[in-house]
């Protein structure tokens, strides 16, 4: 019998943000990543809006397992060797309509390897990092060292 792989629940909250300037010419609005917060038990399956104001609008999108795989350590170690750990994120555009009657970013997958994230970019896909915290360093680092 196999001993599960080493895993969290997390959820991740995408911001759409007003641009400024001259990029507001010819798009008003900018999907980016603005955090990876742990998954809590309250946090449904379907996207759900935190917060609005005139500039911003965050969206929780919940339910994303993260496992460690022993072969792709090395991708673990990078991250973990840096001055930021970081998450990293796969998100695309959704055709789904938010409030706004507006395609909404959907987070696809979320990663601590390095090479996870250097295969999605060579993909051309839209990819973001944020900082990972403390105890989610700790544990992978841990799985590195095993």
């Amino acid at each position: 019998m196999s001993t599960p792989r080493p895993a969290i629940e997390v959820a991740v909250i995408m911001q759409r943000v007003a641009n400024t300037g001259p990029a507001a010419r010819w798009q008003a609005w900018r999907w980016e990543l603005a955090d990876v917060v742990m998954n809590q038990p309250g946090f449904g399956p379907e996207p759900r809006l935190l917060y609005q104001n005139e500039s911003v609008q965050q969206w929780l999108h919940a339910g994303y397992k993260l496992e460690l795989f022993a072969d792709d350590a090395e991708g673990y170690y990078l991250n973990v060797s840096t001055d930021q750990p970081s998450f990293f994120v796969l998100w695309r555009m959704e055709e789904q309509a938010n409030v706004a009657d507006e395609p909404i970013a959907r987070p696809t997958v979320v990663s601590l390897s390095y090479y996870d994230a250097g295969r999605w970019l060579d993909a051309q896909e839209q990819v973001e990092q944020v900082r990972a915290p403390a105890d989610v360093v700790a544990w992978l680092q841990a799985f590195v060292d095993e």
